[in-house]
């Protein structure tokens, strides 16, 4: 487990705006048509309907057997529909414990802002030898290095101790070699809820520490990024394959109960 730290993205000091939202910060994934937020519930829910009729032990076996399913693997299935990628490499906290007491608004950022860190951390560990000091150095202000722009985040319900809490970070769009932003969004799971607990956008801008001026990231950078992004977009379909089997299987079995 990973604490949250105060990782060396600053937004303060620079010409950069460090907004609380902007409505620059609309990710693709929302024009896409949305998902119904409850759709995980609505399985379960369907399940526990089908259980309550007491059908035959095989439909019985194969609905706990999907009910289990749901149950090791909501964020799997939660997040990977939306193209996250949820692998532990992947997930900047994962099952972080809440301190104490009620998590007020600040500390959403603040969480986000550490997951985000360890996403790049991570993408520092798994590069080759030779590259891997550019992608630290990204996280710093050495070189080329990377602000926070602005940050849009959506409250989606309150978290409080002994919740905890998994942040998972994706790339919102995929960069090309003239890009001079990165644009993540980010979620914020409750482990309680099994639901989403906030939401974040992020715009972060690209820096030469060196020059004092905008940068793009070096050719490798951006070639390692469209391959996670393309990994994403594989991840989205193969998840919601499974949801659709999921689906199919629950209702070929209500047609036969109701």
């Amino acid at each position: 487990m990973r604490p949250v730290s105060r990782p060396a993205l600053r937004t303060a000091s620079r010409q950069f705006s460090a907004a609380a939202s902007s409505a620059s910060l609309t990710s693709p994934a929302e024009a896409a048509p949305t998902l119904n937020p409850r759709w995980l519930t609505n399985l379960q829910s369907r399940i526990s309907a089908c259980l309550e009729t007491n059908p035959p032990a095989d439909h019985g076996a194969r609905l706990k057997k999907y009910r289990d399913y749901l149950t090791s693997n909501w964020l799997e299935l939660s997040a990977g529909r939306e193209g996250f990628l949820t692998d532990e490499r992947w997930r900047g906290l994962d099952k972080f414990g809440v301190a104490w007491g009620h998590v007020n608004n600040v500390m959403y950022n603040r969480y986000a802002e550490s997951g985000r860190v360890n996403w790049f951390t991570s993408l520092a560990a798994h590069a080759p030898p030779d590259q891997r000091q550019a992608w630290i150095d990204l996280i710093s202000p050495r070189g080329t290095g990377l602000i926070l722009k602005s940050i849009k985040t959506d409250y989606k319900l309150p978290v409080a101790y002994p919740d905890r809490i998994t942040v998972i970070h994706k790339l919102a769009r995929q960069p090309s070699y003239a890009s001079e932003n990165i644009f993540l969004d980010a979620v914020i799971y409750s482990e309680a809820h099994g639901r989403v607990a906030a939401r974040c956008y992020e715009d972060i801008a690209v820096y030469n520490y060196r020059a004092g001026k905008r940068a793009t990231l070096v050719n490798f950078m951006v070639d390692e990024l469209q391959r996670v992004y393309q990994l994403q977009e594989k991840n989205r379909q193969e998840t919601e394959n499974k949801v659709k089997e999921l689906h199919q299987g629950i209702q070929a079995i209500e047609d036969r109960l109701f």
